[in-house]
């Protein structure tokens, strides 16, 4: 086929990135927008040898799993990939996602992957909507030369105006709107990260979902903010304000947060509480963004773990100590690690918030500070490892440590289960079985999936 050649087809599949799949002559398409059991009329936008992308025209006849997406930013903001998508029919897909790469990825054969059936969000007033504790929004100009905040279009940086996420808190709208009218009394640009201009790059929101505190956090390209304070002040008068920042973010990077913090009103963390346990987050914290499907998660993660109360346990990739409190309660000690100085300042704070003194935390790389400590300390048994990665995965080196130190148990935790396979590959070449694999959707109307899974070494006996 060549570019900006019209088709028909009928959608079959999806691929991990919420693009139906469809066939003309043998050719494969993949058609954004469009969902399996779709029949679209669309147009080539790309054109290789075997395979091409293609735009949808008009859908001839909708799927018996379509859905009215409740957003009307859906679309052209691209964040909310399966918001066309019924939710029942959203688990099936994630389920065949993960399925599918621990075979092609992990070489696990069919009958080798022992996974549950995922754990989705249960009904509730607002379904599966508004379960995000967490929300960044980059502030630019419309083309009309207004201040606007929303979300980046897919794989651009065009911002999509969006006055409400309705995955997020529904309080986002008020605080942005606060921030967006002080910044036309005060003539604060917003950042142009093409000539690296302006001042005000992102928002970051923050809202505990048990507790209704309220953090924000307004990055910056510069070293001070006109108003500041004022700003502080009308941004503490909304129900629920517990911290207000600046985060002085000068380079031209994609990372949306810097270094230096600088605490404009109230405190600089917030509360709030996963089952019974009380967790401080800072800005910069990594804190899991669905509360209701997280408390589901570290419940699986603790079954997995087996902990009888004489386990050392490291929990790797730790934050601010979420997992580690979680498992500390049940074993004999936990040690957790993790990069971002500010989140073990968390994770001792959390400690000693909940209690807590069998639990010990390092700052370091996992892959640096796991391999240090086992070789200062090799004649000490490690009963559990779990390890919850970025999307990237584990470094070789810290799995081939892991599998020096031959835990009786890993329990691995994932956000991306392309790398959780590629790493399972390894682990389960080299004295570990793949005991069970558990799918849970923390993030409803997304192509994104969480997983869990429970790795023995062989000579344990099967749950």
């Amino acid at each position: 086929m060549e570019k900006n050649q019209q088709f028909t087809t009928m959608i079959e599949d999806m691929n991990e990135q919420g693009e139906g799949i469809g066939r003309v002559d043998g050719y494969t398409l993949f058609i954004k927008d469009a969902i399996i059991g779709d029949c679209i009329e669309g147009k080539v936008i790309k054109a290789k040898k075997t395979y091409g992308y293609g735009k949808l025209i008009r859908i001839l006849e909708p799927s018996p799993f379509r859905v009215e997406p409740r957003c009307p930013s859906a679309v052209p903001c691209g964040g909310c990939q399966l918001q066309a998508m019924s939710y029942e029919r959203q688990l099936p897909f994630k389920e065949d996602k993960v399925r599918n790469h621990l075979a092609r990825i992990g070489g696990f054969r069919p009958e080798e992957i022992p996974m549950k059936p995922i754990i989705g969000m249960e009904a509730t007033k607002e379904g599966p909507f508004r379960y995000r504790n967490k929300g960044q929004f980059p502030f630019g100009r419309g083309k009309d030369g207004r201040i606007i905040y929303g979300f980046y279009a897919g794989r651009t940086h065009s911002i999509v105006e969006t006055k409400d996420c309705f995955l997020g808190a529904s309080v986002n709208g008020e605080i942005l709107e606060l921030i967006r009218s002080f910044m036309e009394e005060y003539k604060i640009n917003p950042y142009d990260e093409v000539r690296h201009e302006g001042l005000v790059r992102h928002v970051l929101i923050r809202v505990g979902y048990h507790t209704g505190q309220i953090m924000v956090c307004v990055v910056i390209n510069g070293t001070r903010l006109p108003g500041s304070r004022l700003l502080g002040e009308r941004l503490m008068e909304i129900q629920g304000m517990e911290s207000v920042s600046l985060n002085i973010n000068r380079e031209k990077t994609n990372v949306i947060l810097g270094e230096k913090m600088v605490y404009l009103a109230g405190r600089p963390y917030i509360t709030d509480k996963i089952g019974d346990l009380s967790y401080r987050i800072s800005p910069q914290s990594f804190y899991q963004v669905n509360p209701v499907q997280t408390e589901k998660l570290y419940n699986k993660v603790l079954e997995f773990a087996r902990l009888t109360g004489r386990e050392t346990v490291w929990d790797l990739y730790c934050g601010i100590g979420t997992i580690s409190l979680f498992l500390a309660r049940e074993a004999k000690r936990v040690y957790g690690v993790e990069i971002v100085p500010a989140a073990i300042e968390n994770a001792k704070e959390n400690a000693l918030l909940n209690e807590i003194a069998n639990a010990e935390f390092f700052v370091g790389r996992a892959e640096e500070a796991l391999p240090d400590w086992y070789s200062a300390h090799p004649e000490t048994a490690v009963d559990v490892i779990v390890v919850d990665p970025p999307r990237k995965g584990c470094d070789e080196t810290l799995l081939h440590t892991m599998l020096q130190m031959k835990p009786e148990r890993i329990v691995y935790v994932s956000c991306d289960s392309a790398t959780l396979a590629r790493d399972l590959k390894c682990l389960c070449s080299a004295g570990y079985r793949l005991e069970q694999v558990q799918p849970v959707d923390m993030f409803p109307m997304t192509v994104s999936v969480e997983v869990v899974c429970l790795l023995c070494k062989f000579h344990e006996n099967r749950i």
